[in-house]
């Protein structure tokens, strides 16, 4: 249950007739529309906890295929460079907002950005998605990872990214920082890609617990560092993400999952 006094935000689900021209043809009669005097941070308010007139709205899935302006970027550059370079960067966060007047920006990122900065180098294959070519499986791999000790020669590119979001967003919607949980970055670390059973990461929890939560530690403490580093660049509120915390049950969930972020 909710705290006395705080919002709840109840999900709408919304049902769209696709026209006779399919989705191009609904996008193209997207209305530029602009938030009244007042809703700029609509959705910083609600993060906090107040009280507010409506539900603020965002694309959790940033700019995507739906927008054949992302299209054109996906065909020119490959992902990490997309997401790691500036101007792409930039440009790519604000398509949907500018689409769609939504209520919050999030920055267009991978949520294994911030791995190759604790020593887990990966990339994303076309058909595939991220790829780890040494995956974390053992106690010695777990102690060879790296702090985030230096963001801004690892990650110097968050900087300018947000800084310049910021500048373009103010006073027009919440700029949202993009984080992944570190269930989520230790099952990709540990199963060297998306595995849709999870297997290599429910026999650690089994067999070696103990380099599990070991690995858990250690992304907890540099994940925190990286969310706080975002929010020094210009991020209002912080987006983590959970994406394999369906593989979980209630307990591991309580266990893996849910403390960690804390």
């Amino acid at each position: 249950g909710s705290r006395a006094g705080a919002p709840v935000l109840q999900a709408t689900e919304l049902r769209i007739e696709t026209p006779p021209g399919g989705a191009a043809e609904l996008l193209r009669a997207a209305p530029n529309w602009t938030p009244a005097p007042g809703e700029h941070d609509i959705l910083l308010r609600a993060a906090r906890g107040e009280a507010v007139e409506r539900t603020p709205v965002w694309l959790m899935r940033q700019a995507g295929r739906y927008m054949a302006a992302f299209r054109e970027y996906s065909t020119k550059y490959p992902f990490r460079m997309r997401s790691e370079t500036p101007e792409v960067a930039i440009e790519l966060s604000l398509q949907p907002w500018r689409a769609f007047g939504v209520d919050g920006v999030v920055m267009f990122s991978d949520i294994l950005t911030p791995l190759p900065a604790m020593g887990v180098d990966f990339d994303v294959v076309r058909g595939t998605g991220p790829v780890i070519p040494q995956p974390l499986r053992t106690a010695a791999d777990v102690a060879a990872l790296t702090p985030i000790d230096d963001f801004e020669s690892k990650l110097g590119f968050i900087r300018t990214i947000l800084g310049s979001l910021r500048k373009e967003t103010e006073g027009g919607c919440t700029l949202i920082g993009f984080v992944g949980s570190p269930f989520t970055l230790v099952a990709y670390a540990v199963e060297g890609q998306a595995n849709r059973h999870c297997i290599s990461t429910k026999q650690m929890m089994t067999a070696a617990p103990e380099v599990l939560h070991a690995a858990l530690d250690h992304f907890a403490t540099e994940i925190g560092k990286y969310g706080c580093h975002q929010i020094e660049c210009g991020a209002q509120t912080i987006q983590f993400f959970e994406s394999w915390a369906h593989h979980l049950g209630a307990r591991s969930g309580r266990d893996l999952a849910e403390i960690w972020p804390r």
